[in-house]
């Protein structure tokens, strides 16, 4: 009878164990490739994990994708991103992340900052002693010395002339409708594809489009760099999301002449997929300044690296597939690469 009863016991035991197991939450599953972050962050907009946020994190700064902060925009507005839209496990999110490694820290203090929640300042401030080398850049960032991505400054209101003009011809205001406190720059434009990955909010497309007007400019070589990889990160990944392109069209109807024309290209290229002629355009534009002399060529060399954010890591994030290390020059559908830009300033 004793046999009986302890063989029911190991049985019943047994039994239960699967049950268990079954009922367990299941722990999420680490990174083992640095291909498989960039794809992750590619696809989180379609089925959101903020709970994989603090593996990701961890295996960013494993494979080196942190290092460098003027490339790394685009994982810093994607982290921002996903703690912006999950405030209420925010800081269980932040805790989870760490230890990272000491010197990608920073990423994360950034990320607070330009998170877009209400308490951001509360959250660097609470988190502080887990980053204690960054003190001075947490308390930067607290008193305003430092801007965050959605911190903006007063409008410079229309002249009496302008206004006059606009109230006759029915003229649109030229620029962006709001004043941005962080100038427009690579690692900006990096920062808002990160952000739209986490999101897959309007607000960073509207202001991506903000910076296409600068496409055309044939003075400054940082804008024009600027303005030409905004209009081919948008061309490129409205190519691949319908939605994104849906969202480009509509963006269109309620921007300047200037800057709807640029749109109606982008999404002329993105509906026939025709991204080798925005491409090429942008290449052209960059070599026409070559041509201009000394000092424009020495301009172009800066640019070169000046927009090494944008084209490699932030090209990375805008169109990634899965198939690039973190750190390399993107090539994402013949993208342009920081070696093709070396190659145009004759280095």
């Amino acid at each position: 009878m004793l046999r009986r009863l302890a063989a029911a016991a190991v049985l019943l035991i047994a039994g239960l164990i699967p049950l268990a197991a079954a009922g367990a939450p299941q722990r999420p599953a680490d990174f083992i490739s640095s291909d498989e972050v960039l794809t992750w962050i590619n696809g989180y907009r379609h089925k959101p994990e903020p709970h994989r946020l603090p593996l990701a994190i961890k295996a960013m700064s494993r494979f080196g994708g942190l290092r460098d902060p003027e490339g790394a925009g685009v994982f810093v507005g994607f982290i921002g991103g996903v703690i912006g839209t999950n405030p209420d496990i925010a800081g269980d999110l932040i805790a989870k992340s760490f230890p990272i490694n000491a010197e990608d820290d920073w990423a994360i203090v950034r990320a607070i900052a330009h998170s877009g929640l209400p308490h951001w300042k509360h959250l660097l401030a609470e988190h502080a002693f887990r980053m204690p080398a960054r003190k001075v850049m947490i308390q930067k960032f607290i008193d305003g010395s430092l801007h965050t991505l959605g911190a903006t400054v007063e409008q410079k209101p229309p002249s009496a002339s302008e206004k006059f003009k606009r109230l006759f011809t029915g003229e649109k205001p030229k620029g962006p409708m709001v004043d941005w406190a962080l100038d427009a720059s690579p690692e900006v434009l990096d920062m808002l594809w990160g952000r739209f990955f986490a999101t897959a909010d309007y607000g960073p497309i509207l202001r991506i489009v903000q910076m296409l007007p600068w496409s055309t400019d044939r003075d400054s070589v940082e804008k024009l760099t600027v303005g030409v990889m905004a209009k081919y990160t948008l061309a490129s990944n409205s190519a691949r999301d319908p939605k994104l392109l849906a969202m480009l069209k509509k963006s269109g109807r309620h921007q300047p002449k200037e800057t709807a024309k640029i749109v109606k290209e982008i999404t002329d290229a993105a509906d026939t997929m025709q991204l080798s002629a925005i491409r090429k355009e942008a290449l052209a534009a960059i070599e026409d300044l070559k041509r201009k002399g000394p000092g424009s060529k020495r301009d172009v060399m800066t640019a070169g690296r000046i927009g090494e954010g944008a084209i490699a890591l932030g090209c990375i994030g805008a169109a990634a597939t899965g198939n690039v290390a973190l750190g390399l020059p993107c090539v994402v559908g013949g993208a342009v690469t920081s070696a093709a830009l070396r190659t145009l300033s004759g280095q």
